[in-house]
């Protein structure tokens, strides 16, 4: 037998095992378990066979309960079914497996595990998903590293074929399925031989079947039957504890590797031993392994079979000389005696009569809290104390309950044959996928082990990206952070003044900086910290500027390839231990481009192979003094983290591991609450290049300031007062406001250089102003050097924060007048360009201070609440937007709740007023009758409301009183539900279609991307024939959802679909429109560009593809309002849909189409173009077209 080695991730691994002894895959996409189906949809359609020579039917379902009943349904009807989620996704499916095991089916479920969403959402790793499962009886079969996956994957179908049982394998999310390891492979064949095919048949033959098997199943039991029927079951639970067994022991066999349900390694005589599961126990390994050379007789248990959970077996794996056990549970379990593991543990042991060990058991590494050697060390080192206890915790500083144990911080476990490697880079930017691509090229030329592990927060894109490669000769176990790296990289500079990363630097190691900076610029500005700590290192510190050469190749901020290449040559001529020949990693990098880029487009290839050829361009070696070493360094003033700012300022700085239990209490924020107000003063300063205000170009559209995503560019009126907070320098950057309401006053455009993510949407929509001599138009804003623009910071905060807004000066409604609105929404954490912030934006502009918002789980949950950032903001009289998350698939009943919540304040508030209005006095009875008949006006109710209020409080009726206690419900609240299509037109569209159905007052704003944005691009039931998305690997087969038709075949239902860029107006009146329908609900759905659309020239294009959307049919905009004689209102002219193929096109969701399915590519995007033509002709037959675009409505043939 052969193997072979791969360098893989947990997730390909597993996709890898499990496609074998597939059939049927139902998959959903979850973060982190996502990549898992998207290998197997990819294996699929490129027509990869499994052990019975098909191809593996994969589908996509509408959310993970669907892909519960789905497989349910395959594996009923004979075929062996898989499905592959996490988390929230697997509490979806627990009704199913119930159903599984009991009725005994050959499901396989795969499961990268993550946390339950509890006071906060979380997409990291722990084990609260799975442990939520175990009562459902499924079998659970836990792997270690990537390695275990790649191994055992396949076994956990096997023992599933074999036992005709379902069951459930999984291992650490991100931890694992994220990492890459350089692995071995078992040929397919070898696990196909294991096959117990007698037990296949007599599945097949159980199948339901008119032919041959016409049974009912499903059945109902009553109490005289059901009982019995459950413990029926045991004896064959039983039996697939030792098939298991079986299987585990033939894994061993043809893995090398030992593996049974429960494994020990350590000190044969042992006295104290931690039981655990998950990446953890490679950790363990390494700290088991250096105390016993140290003498210690320490060692670990690993847990491979979870359940059925064999007391025996546990037993058997322990050794005779144990005494006490530390039992590790990656979970939290309130109000529990215990978290599970441990008390599984306790009374297996009981069971089996070792009533001499002491078990004690602890949690550790929750949401992939990183739990490190000395962590570790430190439970050892409890277990020989006099002091034991359950319920400890490991990694945090609880100084509230005292149950943290002390780590000991001198506890470090060399290795001198292992080199290490950090790169901190920007989500989007690249350095992920350039340090995965690097880690393959290592281990394909050289025999190291590689280990690659990536951290990132929850957004998309913009946050800070650390890559951890580890590599050298021996197989790595160190599942924990970097921290003493012989090499650091950094991709943006602002980084040095923000987070203290050359702390992790060994002796003589090496630095590289990207950055704009000349070396002077840089000696000058860089933080003494930094200078100290490179010194002490006797660092060798390189620059290079990456941005201006990855901007002369048209790559944006894709510094990427460039660091990549500059890393391989800085390994092979400046370190003391080269790496590999230069000349041999540029070949295997374009080798590697021309495989990962080719379906973006030769254009793309061929910038990223010159951007290689580039990577020592500008490459400049920065002298380090000596003398630096002895720099004293200012104490830093600590940051008081039992404020909300310092413990949020804490948490930015990337210390927030540091922040104590007692924190979080005394901010109030143990219930997951966020303050508003917290995201402007984050300067992140990440963008290298920002737009920069030429007055004398500027027309005062405002249109800049309504197309930015992160509200970092403002028009402002300014008065006399306004100005005095200028400097002289600014005072005269000014123009004469225009307008008829506005003389007097000054107009300025202002940008947050330091907030603003350089986009450039701003300079695209400017119209600038027309030069008769030169026939051109000249903008009023141009993309400059960000650092020179850094100065007009202080203008920023002064304007944003201290100057009134003015609407009302032009027109209500108009673009110059939302314009000068405050916007409630600014600096989230979205994608610089993204299409769903604007319309975010646009809303909070229209009604910040009354807007309450439920928002679905997605892109939008994540840029307005990651912690402990909220781009959310009140205003002087604390008013702003109260937001609220649930769930993905609830998000549309979690809102009419909210709804139903004000309704009822409403009705006793009505009911209070109509019991004592009479008895008032007749000011007060005057007000309050004004306040009946306008309850819904808020324009009408908010200049009295104040004085209602007083009146009130004067009055000599004890009754009215009662009032005062709603004061802050008066008002009625503007609810708007927010949510992506994967929620609206997937997982959340059963809800939203009941909340369709009802007559109440609520709104709801789809953010349409057409894909699942944030958990990296799957193909929704929004997107369209013909667009290649993950899931839908060869092109998707089906056409988009028409949302809005089937909204507006309810009648009553204000309905819009708007597109910023093809109609500014159209979407403002939208919006206004929706909020002032009363009758029903509303519904708008806005068209929103996306990184995943893959346009060319990036997000910069965000306005022209909005515009060209709707412009050429494929998202045609309008209004429909019940409330009018003739509902249907169209905002643009008849779509020209010529030009339907020019603009999909221009997008490499479609254009990858004929490198991928060549063969279908022009059936299915003129079957695209041709959906898009019934789409709008069925809009036009349900809507009556008014009267000012009659003409235009009209059908296409």
């Amino acid at each position: 037998m052969k193997k072979t080695e791969e360098i893989v991730d947990g997730n390909t691994a597993a996709a890898e095992g499990s496609y074998i002894f597939s059939e049927v895959a139902a998959i959903y996409p979850i973060t982190p378990s996502s990549p898992m189906a998207e290998n197997v949809d990819v294996f699929a359609s490129k027509g990869r066979k499994n052990a019975f020579g098909d191809i593996v039917k994969v589908v996509e379902m509408e959310s993970e309960a669907g892909a519960a009943g789905a497989a349910h349904g395959a594996s009923q009807g004979g075929a062996l079914a898989v499905t592959y989620t996490a988390s929230q996704g697997l509490l979806l499916m627990l009704p199913n497996m119930y159903k599984w095991v009991g009725e005994e089916l050959p499901i396989v479920v795969h499961v990268a595990a993550r946390s339950v969403a509890t006071e906060a959402l979380s997409i990291f790793g722990d084990h609260s998903d799975v442990y939520a499962a175990r009562q459902t009886g499924m079998a659970m079969l836990c792997s270690q590293s990537v390695q275990d996956v790649m191994n055992l994957a396949p076994v956990a179908h096997l023992i599933s074929i074999a036992s005709c049982f379902p069951i459930i394998h999984f291992f650490d999310g991100f931890r694992t399925s994220h990492e890459y390891q350089k692995v071995s492979k078992v040929p397919d064949e070898e696990w196909i031989k294991l096959l117990d095919k007698d037990a296949l048949n007599r599945f097949r033959q159980k199948a339901l079947n008119p032919h041959g098997n016409a049974v009912t199943r499903g059945t109902n039991q009553n109490d005289d039957i059901y009982f019995q029927t459950r413990e029926a079951q045991n004896l064959h639970i039983k039996k697939v504890g030792q098939i298991a067994k079986h299987y585990l022991e033939e894994a061993s066999r043809l893995t090398g590797k030992t593996y049974a349900p429960f494994v020990y390694y350590g000190d044969p005589n042992a006295t104290e031993v931690i039981v655990a599961m998950g990446s953890v126990t490679e950790t363990i390994s390494e700290v088991v392994d250096d105390l016993n050379l140290k003498g210690q007789h320490v060692g670990v248990v690993k847990v491979y079979l979870y359940r059925p959970f064999v007391p025996e077996f546990l037993s058997e794996a322990i050794p005779n000389s144990v005494k006490r056990v530390a039992v590790l549970d990656r979970t939290k379990e309130p109000g529990s005696d215990g978290e599970p593991l441990y008390l599984d543990v306790l009374a297996g042991l009981n069971q089996q009569n070792r009533f001499d060990i002491r078990v004690v058991g602890g949690r550790y590494g929750l949401s992939s809290r990183d739990t490190q050697p000395k962590d570790i060390k430190g439970i050892f080192d409890f277990l020989k104390s006099d002091n034991l206890f359950s319920g400890f915790t490991v990694g945090i500083n609880d100084d509230v309950t005292n149950l943290s144990l002390k780590s000991d911080d001198d506890y470090v476990i060399e290795d001198s044959t292992v080199r290490s490697c950090l790169f901190y880079g920007m989500g989007s930017d690249g350095t992920v996928s350039a340090n995965k691509s690097a880690a393959k090229i290592i281990g394909a030329l050289t025999d190291y082990k590689i280990q690659a592990y990536f951290q990132y927060g929850s957004e998309k894109a913009g946050g800070v990206t650390v890559s951890h490669i580890r590599f050298g000769d021996n197989n790595i176990h160190s599942e924990y952070y970097v921290h003493e790296a012989d090499f650091i990289s950094c991709s943006q500079d602002s980084y040095l003044f923000r987070y203290d990363m050359l702390k992790s630097i060994k002796n003589n190691g090496i630095f590289l900086l990207n950055t704009s900076l000349s070396k002077e610029a840089l000696l000058n500005t860089l933080p003494l910290r930094v200078k100290r700590d490179l010194a002490k290192a006797n660092a060798k510190f390189y620059i290079i500027d990456a941005n201006t050469v990855a901007r002369s190749l048209g790559l944006g901020r894709h510094t990427n390839t460039i660091l990549e290449s500059a890393f391989f040559y800085l390994m092979d001529v400046a370190h003391n231990h080269p790496l590999i020949s230069y000349n041999d990693a540029l070949n295997k990098m374009k080798e590697y481009i021309v495989s990962m880029y080719s379906k973006k487009g030769q254009e793309i290839v061929d910038a990223n192979i010159k951007a290689v050829d580039m990577g020592t361009q500008g490459l400049e070696k920065i002298d380090v003094d000596p003398s630096w070493a002895d720099i004293v360094l200012a104490s830093d003033t600590k940051l008081d983290v039992n404020t909300y700012k310092g413990y949020a300022d804490t948490i930015r700085r990337r210390e927030g591991y540091s922040l104590p239990v007692s924190s979080i209490i005394n901010n109030g924020v143990e219930d997951g609450t966020e303050l508003n107000n917290s995201n402007y003063d984050a300067k992140r300063c990440v963008a290298d290049i920002v737009p920069h205000w030429f007055k004398e170009n500027c027309i005062q559209c405002n249109q800049c300031s309504l197309v930015c995503p992160h509200a970092t560019i403002r028009a402002f009126l300014l008065n006399e007062k306004d100005m005095s907070g200028l400097s002289n320098e600014e005072k005269t950057d000014v123009l004469p406001a225009i307008g008829p309401k506005a003389k007097g006053l000054n107009y300025r455009i202002q940008v947050s250089p330091m907030n603003c993510l350089g986009c450039s949407l701003c300079v695209d929509i400017c119209p600038g102003k027309f030069d008769p001599k030169t026939k051109t138009f000249n903008k009023a804003l141009k993309m400059v050097d960000a650092k020179g623009e850094y100065i007009h910071e202080e203008a920023a905060d002064y304007l944003y924060r201290h100057v009134q807004y003015k609407p009302g000066i032009f027109p209500a409604g108009s673009l110059k007048d939302v314009g000068q609105m405050r916007p409630y929404h600014e600096v989230s954490g979205s994608c610089a360009g993204c299409g769903e912030t604007q319309y975010y934006r646009l809303l909070s502009q229209l009604f910040g201070s009354d807007l309450m918002i439920a928002n679905a789980t997605g892109c939008s949950s994540i840029y307005c609440a990651s912690t402990p950032q909220t781009p959310n903001v009140t205003d002087e009289d604390g008013n702003g937007i109260a937001w609220a998350n649930s769930l993905f698939e609830d998000n549309a009943e979690y809102g009419y709740g909210m709804r139903m919540a004000q309704d009822y304040k409403l009705i006793s508030i009505l009911s209070i007023i109509q019991k004592y209005k009479d008895e008032t006095e007749p000011e007060l009875k005057d007000l309050l009758n004004q306040y009946v008949l306008n309850l819904k006006n808020r324009d009408l109710i908010k200049p009295i409301l104040p004085k209602i209020i007083e009146l009130v409080r004067k009055s000599n009726s004890d009754g009215i009183k009662q009032l005062l206690s709603f004061k802050n419900d008066m008002l009625d609240k503007c609810v708007w539900i927010v949510g992506g299509d994967g929620w609206a037109y997937d997982i959340g569209y059963g809800g939203l279609d009941h909340v369709l159905a009802t007559k109440d007052d609520v709104n709801i704003l789809v953010l349409d991307t057409e894909v699942y944005s944030n958990t990296g691009g799957q193909a929704s039931k929004s997107s369209q024939q013909g667009q290649v998305a993950k899931f839908a690997a060869s092109g998707k087969k089906t056409a988009k959802k028409n949302l809005a038709l089937l909204a507006m075949a309810y009648k009553d239902v204000y309905v819009a679909q708007i597109s910023l860029g093809g109609n500014m107006m159209a979407a403002i009146k939208a919006m206004k429109e929706a909020e002032s329908y009363h009758n029903g609900p509303s519904i708008v759905i806005a068209y929103c560009p996306c990184i995943e659309h893959g346009m060319k020239g990036g997000l910069v294009n965000t306005n022209r593809a909005e515009k060209e959307a709707a412009n050429c049919g494929y998202f045609p905009i309008f209004r429909y309002d019940p409330r009018l004689p003739k509902p249907l209102t169209l905002d643009t002219k008849t779509p020209d849909f010529n030009k339907y193929l020019d603009f999909v096109l221009s997008q490499n969701r479609y254009a990858q189409l004929s490198k991928v399915n060549p063969d279908e590519a022009e059936r299915l995007l003129n079957n695209s173009k041709n959906d898009a033509i019934n789409r709008y002709n069925d809009i036009i037959r349900f809507g009556t077209p008014t009267e000012e675009n009659e003409e235009d409505n009209k059908e296409v043939k």
